[in-house]
Parts: C-alpha cells; structure tokens; sequence
C-alpha cells in the first residue's frame, strides 16, 4: 500500500507537531467512505498533554465519530507526532491502533533530526506493523 497525501495536510501535521513540542500532536484525516483519499484535516487536542503519549478526548472523539457517520466519511489517516525517538509506533500505539483501513502516520520532532522531520506512514491490522510508502504531491 501507498499513502497518497497532498503537501498541505504533510505541511499541516509537521507546523502542528512544531507548535505543541514537547507534546506529542495528534490528529485525524476524513475521506469519503471506501475512498483511501485524505481530503479534511482534523487536527485533535492531546487530552494528556504528554511528550511521549497521546490520546484524544473523549467529547471530540464522539463529536468526531459523529461526523464520520453523518457525512458518509472514514478515518483515512490518524497521525501523531513523537517528541524523541523515530517516527515508529510505540508498542502503546500499536495496542490503540483501532482503524484497520486507516494509515498511521507519525512524524518525529526529535533534535537529532531537525529541521527534517521524519514523516513516515503504517498499517497496523492485529498487532501488526507494515510499513508503507508515502507519496506526497
């Protein structure tokens, strides 16, 4: 599989990941449902306002499901940035991981790397970690 994701949703994620340093970012992309393309950028609040876990709330995470279903839309992305360490889900993040049609995207902030961020996107279906190919136009 390949992520096929505009520049201005990667731009997005990376400006939100810079702006909440230290706290992981996070964050969802809709789309039409069955289309695998990410086309409304919802950027969430890390309810554990925490540089090495994220969460949603809980009222936005309803708001949000309510969205999806109301629109005719699916998660196509959950992203989420990490503070100090690669752009790989944590075993944390493996265990969350409960869209299995969605990419995972993670990028990572740490100090090591920038200004480059690592922008890095997988499929994680029953535990298991697939990394994809991104392709940004």
């Amino acid at each position: 599989m390949t992520l096929r994701i505009s520049s201005k949703y990667v731009d997005a994620i990376l400006e939100q990941s810079r702006v909440e340093y230290p706290d992981e970012c996070c964050g969802v992309i809709l789309g039409p449902e069955g289309s695998d393309d990410p086309q409304v950028l919802k950027p969430m609040i890390n309810a554990a306002h925490s540089p090495t876990f994220y969460e949603f709330d809980s009222k936005d995470l309803l708001a949000l499901y309510r969205e999806v279903d109301d629109n005719s839309q699916e998660i196509v992305v959950v992203y989420h940035s990490h503070t100090e360490t690669e752009a790989y889900p944590s075993r944390t993040d493996i265990a969350y991981a409960s869209e299995p049609n969605a990419h995972y995207v993670l990028v990572s902030t740490r100090k090591e790397i920038a200004p480059e961020n690592e922008f890095r996107s997988y499929r994680i279906v029953d535990g298991i970690v697939t990394e994809e190919d991104v392709e940004i136009f």
